[in-house]
Parts: structure tokens; sequence; C-alpha cells
């Protein structure tokens, strides 16, 4: 029965009533509304509530956001945006809050929550040089020369606390330098063996699913090992030749001994313009960096990664040994644990002599140590320059600790664990290693503000915070948002991969209220910059728009001074 047919139930009704009182009966239209009233129609078709009102602060953010998003490369690309009130969890604004989206180095976030929460802000790496062997008086070791790497981050020249305007503290290779001269003090003078350089702390697993061939020459993709010498990078330094067609000068830091990419770089006219390009090259080096630098142009730095670390750093520990008048008989090598069961795999160096093998801790004489600072000072680093080195060791290192296997799949999967425990729904982060850098990562922006929800009540979290890069200030966000209302009131982790930017974390508004955020730029056919801009306008809207006006305007926090990204 339609409306309509109720509406003729109800003037029947109201007849025969009527009829049968005449000095009771009520008018046509009384009845009829009152029929209508009690009607199945009534609970159907209930009556519309006004909208509720937007806040005034909300609708004018929203405003300035809709227009951030109405530019043209914004139209084509997939955007997603969530912010919520700290104090109350209330969500302000959110733009595909539950898609999945590609987080770059806002995977990095994820990794060190789980690094701060099972290992602790207080949990230091430790560095050995050991042997089996025999140490007389005279000081001639008989028996290999073991460095062990157990996934120092900072085994590196890099000043604790970290300082941008002094972020370097000696040569590259100071720290392995300070374990030689404990070596010397000890009365080494012979070694009568190899030097080892031993990361079987980790299985051999250098390159996680999802990395590009491209990224593997650069200190962005540096392998990934128990031994971290120097974030397993190179300083390649080329200068120009002296006439034009010239062969360029090529200086390595540290130094080997021996080359382990190939050169093909010219002198070009002086009014040309640097041209590098790496390449895979089929001779027995990997890859050949090649190009032209300007006549009379000043060296250029090239940042480069060891193709082994282990094994470049065993030569380097050689080299080292004998510069300080240490005699060595044998050779220098790495040693690997095995490649994991599962995932991907990749062929190890050449097989090692029979009688190498793992340095056990008992029967060992430790003759130098090393202990790295605290993880927060390490994460600190971590975030601010946004290391992907550093995070994979994290993530590989937690696996160790909580189950014996350093595996990167026994580290996704303690992490899978952890994000389920502290109520992020399964399947809302899907992701292949610990830094960001796999393309095939997923994540929603309502994963990441769950997860910086969850670090702002732990007792370490106003110091989390303050590890990531602050607007216009430092880090990766150094020169955005740098004379804006944003400047200094947003602490957010950076993500940037080909067609895709993204930033979270914590944000202070001009009224002084405190949120936290999570914004997504992918498929993002401009440049990386271009794609920044959109963000940081949202951001900008985000410190200046929300907030109550009952609140006087904050101060932005005072500026510190950190390192910006590589």
């Amino acid at each position: 029965m339609n409306q309509h047919q109720f509406a003729n139930v109800g003037t029947n009704l109201a007849t025969k009533c009527t009829a049968k009182s005449p000095a009771k009966s009520m008018t046509i239209g009384a009845l009829v509304a009152t029929a209508l009233a009690f009607s199945p129609c009534a609970f159907a078709h209930p009556p519309k509530k006004p909208a509720a009102r937007v806040p005034a602060d909300i609708a004018r953010f929203q405003q300035r956001a809709e227009s951030a998003l109405e530019i043209p490369i914004a139209q084509k690309s997939f955007i997603g945006v969530l912010i919520v009130d700290a104090a109350s969890g209330k969500t302000l604004y959110e733009l595909n809050a539950d898609r999945y989206f590609t987080p770059a180095s806002n995977t990095k976030l994820f990794t060190t929550t789980l690094a701060m929460s099972t290992l602790g802000p207080d949990y230091r790496f430790r560095t050995t040089i050991e042997t089996h062997g025999t140490l007389d008086s005279a000081g001639r070791l008989r028996g290999d020369l073991t460095l062990v790497g157990r996934g120092d981050p900072d085994f590196s020249n890099r000043r604790i606390p970290y300082d941008a305007k002094n972020p370097i503290d000696g040569p590259s290779d100071e720290p392995l330098g300070e374990l030689v001269d404990a070596i010397v003090a000890k009365g080494v003078k012979e070694i009568d063996g190899d030097i080892i350089a031993d990361d079987t702390y980790f299985p051999y697993e250098p390159f996680p699913e999802g990395w590009a061939v491209g990224d593997m020459p650069f200190d962005y993709g540096a392998a990934v090992s128990a031994i971290c010498f120097d974030d397993n990078g190179l300083d390649v330094k080329v200068t120009p030749g002296d006439h034009v067609g010239a062969p360029a000068w090529v200086a390595v830091e540290p130094w080997p001994g021996y080359d382990v990419y190939a050169y093909s770089v010219t002198t070009g006219a002086a009014d040309s313009q640097p041209d590098f390009h790496t390449v895979e090259d089929p001779g027995p080096k990997p890859f050949l960096v090649r190009g032209s630098i300007p006549l009379g142009h000043a060296p250029i730095d090239l940042a480069m990664a060891m193709p082994e670390p282990a094994d470049y750093t065993a030569h380097v520990l050689k080299q080292m040994l004998l510069a300080r008048g240490i005699r060595v008989t044998g050779d220098a090598h790495a040693l690997h644990a095995p490649p994991p069961s599962d995932g991907m795999t990749f062929d190890p160096p050449p097989a090692l002599p029979q009688n190498s093998s793992p340095v056990s801790e008992t029967n060992t004489l430790v003759l130098a140590e090393r202990q790295s600072p605290p993880l927060i000072e390490i994460v600190r680093v971590l975030n601010k320059v946004s290391e992907n080195l550093h995070a994979e060791i994290l993530l590989r290192t937690v696996a160790k600790e909580k189950s014996g296997d350093g595996s990167l799949a026994a580290g996704l999967k303690i992490e899978q664990q952890f994000l389920t425990s502290i109520g992020i729904p399964l399947g809302d982060v899907l992701v292949n290693d610990g830094s960001g850098l796999s393309r095939q990562n997923l994540v929603t922006p309502r994963a990441v503000v769950s997860l910086l929800e969850y670090d702002s009540h732990q007792p370490w979290g106003d110091v989390y915070a303050s590890t990531l890069p602050v607007a216009g200030v430092d880090g990766t966000l150094d020169n955005r948002m740098k004379g804006t209302v944003a400047e200094g009131r947003v602490e957010g982790k950076t993500g940037s991969v080909e067609h895709t930017q993204a930033i979270s974390g914590f944000a202070t508004t001009l009224r002084g209220e405190h949120l936290i955020f999570s914004m997504f730029d992918n498929h993002n056919g401009g440049t990386g910059r271009d794609a920044a801009h959109v963000l940081d306008a949202i951001a900008q809207a985000m410190v200046e728009e929300l907030g109550t006006t009952s609140k006087k305007p904050a101060k932005a926090p005072a500026k510190k001074s950190k390192k910006k990204d590589k």
C-alpha cells in the first residue's frame, strides 16, 4: 500500500466516525493527520534533520584544501589526507583515508616505532674485533682477525648528538681506525691469518623485494648488511683534467686498495654542464660511471654505494692495519650467513676457505670493541635525513633480538603482529621493507595516524616526535614551508619515490591546538617539488585555519638545527 492509499484510508475512517458520533466528530483533515502519524509510511519516511553545522574553522580549512586540490597537477593525482585532533581523537578532515597509498619513506614511521617499542630508546649495538687464535708475547697473532658486525647503523664519522652545522667528526674511516688503534695498543705486530668481516648476524639478503636495479649504485640504495661501515657508502670525488677531452681524476674514500666501479669520465668544455650517468657494466665490475665535468670546474662529489659492504670493509681494515705497521700474511674477505629460505635470493660471493667459520661468542679473544649511541639518537638521524639503510637494519635487529632470526621476513612478521596488537587492522599496512624504497608498499592514511596516536601516548612519545624533521628548520623539511605559518609548527616524516610524495606527523596550529596528520600524493605526473607544494599548501592551511578562536595564537616551537637530507 502506498502513501496515497493510506491517505484514502484516513479519509474513509474520518467519514465513518462523523456518521456515528456527530457530536464528537473531528474534521477530516485532523483524522487524516492522525492516521498518517501512525501509518507505516510515517516510520519509513521520517522528517529530515537539518544538516549538521560545520564549524567555521573546519569550513575555512576545507575551502583552502579544495583550492589546493583544484590545480591541474593535483587533479590527475590520487591524494589522501587524514587530520585528527590529538587531544580528542576527533577527525577534523579526511579524504580517501581508508584507501591504499604508496608510502615511500613514511614506511620508516612503522619501523622506528617498532624498534622503539621492542628494543627501547636506550638500546645499543655492539661491534667487536675478535680472534680464535693466540697472541704471543712478541705480538704475533696466530689465527684470523675478524670484525664482527651486529648491525650498528652509526659505525661512521657522523657527530652524535646529530648537528646539522657540524655533521661530520673526523675522517670517514674513523670508527674502524679507533678499533685498529685498540689492536695496536694490545701489542699486535703481526697477524698470521686472514682479515675477515663477519656479517652473519643477518642472513645474506642485501636488497629487499621491490627495490629497483637503478637504486643499487647510489648511497640511498646501499646493500643491507650487519656491517654498516660509513652507511655502506662511498664518496667519489671527480676533478676535471688539465684540458678538454682529458680523463677526469677520480678519488674514492674510504679506499680499499682497488676499484669497485668502472669509470669513463672526461673533461668537457668550460661552458658545458656536469653530466654523469651510472649504467650496468657487462665487465668484471657491476656498474660503469660515465659522463663529463667542465674544464676548471670545482670537484664534484658523487654519493655511491659499496657493492659488497662486508668485503669492502675487510679490505679497508687490512689497509689500515698495514698502514699502522702491522704485518698481515693472509687475505681479506667477507663471511656471510646463507640466504634466507623464503623470499628473494641472491648469489653470495665465492665460497670461503674451509677453515673459515663464524666467530662464536665463546672461546674468543676480543681485541677491540665499540658500542653505538643509544637507539633514540640513531632514530633521530634516521628520521631527520631519511636513512634507508638504517631503517632496514632496525627491522632486522628487532627480528634477531625477538626471534633469533635476523631475516627481513621475520622482521615483517613481527611488525605485523605488533601493529595488530596496537589496534591497526590487519591489511591496512602491506610493506615489503623497512625503509619505503620498495615501490610495492601500501598503507592507508588512517593506519599512519593510528600509529602516530600510539606514539604520542608512549613514555618516549615527545622525544620521538622531536626526531621528525621540522618544517623550514631541519632534515628533509629544512627548505619546505620556510617563511610560512607552518615553519616550526609542523614535525613530519617525509617520503618521496617516483610519482609519490608523503608527509605525516604532528602539528601545532596558530591557536595552540595539537594535530596528528597524514597526507599522500600518488600518481603525480609532475616533479617531486610540484607534488610537495600541494601537500605543503594543505599543511599550511591546517596550521592557520584549524582550531577555535577562543585560544590565543601560539608561538612556533623553538627552532632546532639538524642535518638535512643527503
